[in-house]
């Protein structure tokens, strides 16, 4: 229960908590300080990314938070899958909400083009590659960190593949597609 308040207090304050923890100030304009928080990212909690991601998407810079919010779920789905005996109710439950929440808007504005979803994927995955993850070691976790790589890639061929067929489905329930 506790974990449950700190997170929902995190989330609420945009203020990252966990150990190595990267603020997220509420108070200062998206602007001014995102070289400082991405410059801390590569040792942050993936629940950072996320939370960046979320701010970014209040401030209308909404493709820049699908990048942040696939490299964050790159991050955390590779943090789960090096430590796959986390208690349920702590990273797996706080990643699966995310993505049940925030996860569910940013795919929702993604989907309306999926040219820009796709390089917004190629994006996260490039930057993932060439940045340093100092909170779960590539190196160390090698075949998990290759393998939850290998899960985005196919998602993005999968886009590629069906983008008439998302914006027809989109177009059919009163979802926007802007290209």
């Amino acid at each position: 229960m506790l974990k449950y308040l700190l997170l929902s207090l995190a989330i609420g304050s945009l203020n990252i908590l966990p150990n190595r923890a990267v603020a997220i100030s509420s108070d200062r304009p998206i602007d001014r300080n995102t070289s400082e928080v991405e410059a801390k990212l590569p040792s942050a909690h993936p629940t950072a990314y996320y939370l960046y991601a979320q701010k970014l998407y209040q401030a209308g810079r909404r493709d820049d938070a699908v990048f942040w919010f696939y490299v964050g779920q790159l991050r955390y789905r590779f943090h789960l899958s090096a430590n796959p005996n986390l208690p349920q109710d702590g990273d797996p439950a706080i990643f699966a909400s995310l993505n049940a929440t925030l996860g569910q808007e940013i795919n929702e504005y993604a989907g309306g083009d999926p040219v820009t979803w796709v390089a917004a994927i190629d994006r996260a995955l490039k930057w993932d590659l060439n940045s340093p993850n100092y909170f779960t070691s590539k190196q160390q976790f090698n075949p998990k960190y290759t393998a939850i790589r290998t899960g985005l890639m196919e998602l993005k061929q999968t886009i590629q593949a069906q983008a008439e067929e998302i914006r027809l489905q989109r177009s059919k329930i009163g979802l926007p597609n802007r290209r």
